[in-house]
């Protein structure tokens, strides 16, 4: 029998942009070749997370990953798209997500009760998320309206820049302060989702727009999946000072299993073990404390451990995180308790 308790909560998932791309709704139910699908969330005790909205970029993406198995890469980020554009592609994949609730293949949370009601009925829960602001508008109608439609979880930015704010390259090694801050539109919309109770997410962000956030958010702290960059120089992950503004924010950091992100020498490469996992999750516990760490898998839009492999391997992770001393208590606040408790602080 596989280890699928406590239920996995997770800060992060690309099963919208596979989907999108062509990857069947039907198969996502029956069973897939992604890192997610109903089958392997009920082998790995997945329970549900936050399903990103990502408008994919019109390049080949081979040559990016192949410079990450490089030393050192610092790759050049894709041009903006269009707002009119990054809607279209928004509302298909939102769409999407409204047609996997009316299968009956999860349920679209607003609301922490609702999260806890799936995770104890078995049935995967799902916070619309958008990584990536391109599709909202500068007057914030769009927003408004995604929000009536239930999205309450916004990254200001990808990698790609926007008209609210800078992303940092896929670069290693590198410090995550590559640019400037947030534009004004960009400090407005922070103030938009505080009123509107929707979660900031930090992850992709670059130093300057943190920190405005940092200086205006009224709200936790988050960076749904993101590691450490004293274990790992990438600009995609989180300095020290970072962690101490989001351990005095109360919020919290999910960890990515993206391998890239994980490893000493940035390199993506799948035989990644998961005592490296491990060292991020001991720093970060010892720089947030046990209600500030989860976990932002990533799934299906990044190359993950082979030891986990995908949603039904979550049991391998449960099982490394006892081997290395973490008892029920703290397994189930990583788990799951630490994101409904930054959520409660969040929307309620």
């Amino acid at each position: 029998m596989a280890n699928t308790s406590p239920p996995i909560f997770d800060g992060h998932n690309d099963v919208l942009t596979q989907l999108y791309k062509g990857a069947s709704v039907d198969r996502f139910i029956s069973g897939n070749d992604k890192h997610i699908d109903l089958p392997k969330a009920t082998l790995g005790g997945f329970g549900g997370g936050f399903f990103a909205i990502w408008v994919p970029s019109d390049i080949d993406e081979a040559p990016l990953f192949e410079a990450m198995r490089a030393d050192s890469y610092d790759i050049d980020v894709p041009p903006n798209i269009p707002q009119p554009e990054a809607l279209q592609v928004a509302m298909a994949q939102a769409a999407i997500l409204l047609q996997l609730q009316r299968a009956g293949a999860l349920e679209i949370c607003t609301s922490v009760a609702e999260i806890r009601s799936c995770l104890n009925s078995g049935k995967m829960a799902a916070i619309l998320h958008m990584e990536g602001a391109e599709a909202i508008d500068t007057n914030f109608d769009s927003l408004h309206v995604l929000h009536g439609a239930g999205l309450r979880s916004l990254g200001l930015v990808w990698s790609r820049h926007n008209a609210f704010g800078y992303g940092v390259p896929f670069a290693f090694p590198k410090s995550p302060d590559t640019g400037p801050g947030l534009t004004a539109a960009g400090k407005d919309l922070v103030r938009e989702c505080n009123d509107l109770n929707i979660l900031l997410d930090l992850s992709h962000l670059n130093a300057a727009g943190f920190w405005d956030v940092a200086k205006i958010s009224n709200a936790p702290l988050v960076a749904t999946h993101s590691n450490v960059h004293a274990l790992c120089a990438s600009s995609r992950n989180l300095t020290d000072d970072q962690l101490m503004a989001i351990k005095d924010s109360d919020g919290m950091v999910g960890i990515n299993f993206a391998v890239s992100f994980l490893r000493e020498d940035g390199r993506m490469q799948a035989d990644t073990s998961l005592d490296i996992m491990m060292r991020h999750l001991d720093y970060l516990l010892k720089h947030l404390g046990e209600d500030r760490v989860g976990f932002g898998s990533d799934f299906d839009g990044a190359m993950v451990p082979a030891g986990i492999k995908d949603a039904s391997g979550l049991g391998v992770l449960r099982e490394a995180m006892h081997a290395h001393g973490v008892g029920d208590a703290l397994m189930a606040k990583i788990c799951n308790e630490n994101w409904l408790r930054v959520l409660a602080k969040t929307w309620e």
